[in-house]
């Protein structure tokens, strides 16, 4: 798979989910049912749920755990991938959409919220 993947360019959004389309059509055989890749979204997601509690929260790291933030958040772009492959959705065009909604929907709301003005980690 590494072999796939141009290292002199920036992988975009439309190369990943051609790269996951790839490597699920061939060595992965096939797409898992949209429902099970829910599951394994949420699943993953509890991956990087855990790597945060541990690094950047309270909680204490396991005899023998070990935590790879990078790995468990492209494990989640993965999956977010695979079913938006499977759903026909183009995710360049739907974040591209995203960032038009939350840029007029948002123009004031952040910056004319007070809670935000003070730093937490103080």
């Amino acid at each position: 798979m590494a072999d796939t993947v141009d290292k002199a360019t920036e992988m975009t959004i439309s190369g990943l989910q051609k790269a996951v389309d790839g490597y699920i059509t061939t060595t992965g055989v096939r797409y898992f049912s949209p429902l099970t890749n829910m599951a394994v979204l949420a699943e993953e997601t509890g991956e990087v749920a855990r790597v945060m509690a541990r690094v950047y929260g309270d909680q204490s790291t396991k005899s023998g755990e070990t935590l790879n933030l990078a790995d468990e958040l492209a494990d989640v772009m993965w999956v977010v991938a695979a079913i938006a492959n499977q759903t026909g959705i183009d995710l360049t065009e739907a974040i591209e959409r995203n960032i038009v909604k939350k840029t007029t929907r948002d123009a004031t709301r952040h910056t004319s919220n007070p809670k935000l003005r003070t730093n937490p980690q103080e």
